[in-house]
């Protein structure tokens, strides 16, 4: 009989828990656990009851509270996801002798240089969420050993995301008013599960950025969605106030991916043009 390697993917109804879940269940050397309406991660009760009766080998946390406006509202609730979240996953993980693999955010940067921030650099967020999901980071830290911090950007994948949202106002024929002077990197949520189910499979730990190549502002991501789908008569127009409250450059350095040799994220127009072909049926905005 082979061995099955249980998976708890948390956050399993996101973006990226999405694209992991599927990724997953095709492989028959998982079995791949979700608890999304049964264990609410903030519950240490709850959390550690489900780890106690499945007990499984990895825990991957994409779990959190990412509506940046709502976490600048309710602070103590953006504390409550993102980081006694994390905390109490960290303590199941550490009873278990299991492996976390937290996903977090650029957003754990202040974004004021314009330059490119690898895994050695300090954090110093200015928004709640940055703030919120950098300390799950360092609860993480502190409460297992057998821990991996994947910081990301800009994820996009199913349900109501950028792509969609773009796509939408263009078969609506809206206005689309977009920062220019926010930059980052697109980042496919399938291409992030990929780099994901790599790192479940070695013995790495620590920090690791993994966003796709490349660099743009919204308004050039818009436009790029835009363009690879082929539609032509929709502009997008750019303001210098940012529409979300978000560090303004949080460009990631994928230092550890390429130290290590272990893993390459894609350029972010390929990952792009891959998801749209995958969800093309999906797509009515011309």
């Amino acid at each position: 009989m082979s061995y099955c390697s249980k998976i708890w993917v948390v956050g399993a109804s996101g973006r990226l828990g999405s694209a992991l879940v599927e990724r997953l269940k095709s492989n028959t050397k998982y079995i791949v656990l979700v608890s999304d309406e049964g264990v609410r991660v903030e519950d240490r009760d709850q959390v550690l009851s489900f780890a106690d009766r499945n007990h499984p080998g990895i825990i991957i946390n994409c779990a959190g509270l990412t509506d940046v406006n709502k976490c600048e509202e309710f602070p103590e609730e953006a504390y409550k996801v993102n980081a006694l979240g994390a905390r109490n996953l960290a303590i199941a993980a550490r009873k278990l002798d299991a492996k976390m693999i937290q996903i977090s955010t650029d957003d754990v940067f202040n974004g004021k240089d314009m330059t490119a921030l690898c895994e050695f650099d300090t954090p110093e967020p200015v928004t709640m969420y940055g703030k919120s999901k950098l300390a799950g980071e360092k609860l993480v830290a502190e409460l297992t050993d057998k821990h991996v911090i994947v910081r990301s950007s800009w994820v996009y994948g199913v349900k109501k995301d950028f792509v969609k949202e773009i796509l939408d106002k263009a078969k609506n024929h809206e206005k689309i008013l977009l920062p220019g002077n926010e930059f980052s990197s697109p980042t496919s949520a399938d291409a992030l599960a990929g780099f994901v189910e790599v790192l479940m499979n070695t013995s790495e730990y620590g920090i690791f950025h993994a966003s796709c190549e490349g660099c743009c502002t919204r308004a050039e991501f818009a436009r790029e969605i835009l363009r690879q789908a082929n539609i032509k008569d929709v502009t997008v127009e750019t303001t210098s106030d940012s529409l979300k409250l978000r560090p303004n450059y949080t460009l990631l350095d994928n230092m550890m991916l390429r130290i290590t040799n272990l893993y390459k994220m894609p350029e972010w127009k390929e990952a792009l043009a891959d998801y749209l072909a995958k969800g093309k049926e999906n797509i009515d905005a011309k």
